[in-house]
């Protein structure tokens, strides 16, 4: 066990389970989780314009790998701004997961800057939306989320996350990577079906 920042546990976390891609709009709310990116370099890490754009690279990654990508962006403009990609990634049952950086713990519910209500905002376009409660918390709630975005009918998870608790210490031993399920390609199913595809890139 290790003593390093959440935002740090979280990307070696991740890193274990096979994301390899992240992207997002660089901002001020979520720069835990960029430097802690910069530290995993397993992790590529692509700079877009456009928080949409950066939601769809991510869709698109998760798509063709069958993994989760990152996608990343600030309080209540970026996390409107990859709604759609977000929603894409739900309609076409696409693994992701969307860090959303929400306003710092001492001005939380004081109408900060930018400050809204993400999980509630983003649960209806998402198999799973949470704001974390502590930074503890995070490496914890970032495995069941990877977990949910892959496991039955895969698609995209969003987890909010208080600027500062990126950079609170925690203790932190991965528990291993999360197991795949095991699934069958019957003979009556389309070559194309999600299971039959999935199990073909991760038996």
């Amino acid at each position: 066990m290790s003593l390093v920042n959440a935002g740090l546990a979280t990307t070696r976390l991740l890193r274990d389970r096979g994301v390899r891609y992240a992207f997002g709009v660089p901002g001020e709310s979520f720069l835990g989780l960029l430097d802690a990116l910069y530290d995993t370099p397993e992790i590529q890490l692509v700079a877009a314009r456009h928080e949409g754009g950066a939601a769809f690279m991510a869709e698109a990654a998760g798509k063709l790998t069958g993994l989760p990508a990152i996608c990343m962006g600030t309080r209540a403009v970026g996390a409107a701004n990859l709604a759609i990609g977000l929603h894409t990634a739900q309609q076409d049952s696409t693994p992701l997961l969307a860090f959303v950086g929400q306003a710092e713990t001492d001005v939380r519910h004081r109408e900060a800057l930018q400050e809204t209500e993400l999980a509630a905002f983003l649960g209806p376009i998402t198999k799973w939306a949470v704001e974390i409660p502590s930074s503890e918390r995070l490496p914890e709630i970032a495995a069941e989320a990877f977990r949910r975005s892959v496991t039955g009918r895969p698609g995209p998870v969003a987890i909010a996350v208080r600027g500062d608790t990126f950079l609170d210490p925690v203790a932190y031993d991965d528990p291993g990577p999360t197991a795949f399920p095991v699934t069958g390609c019957l003979p009556q199913q389309p070559r194309r079906s999600w299971t039959c595809w999935r199990q073909r890139r991760h038996p």
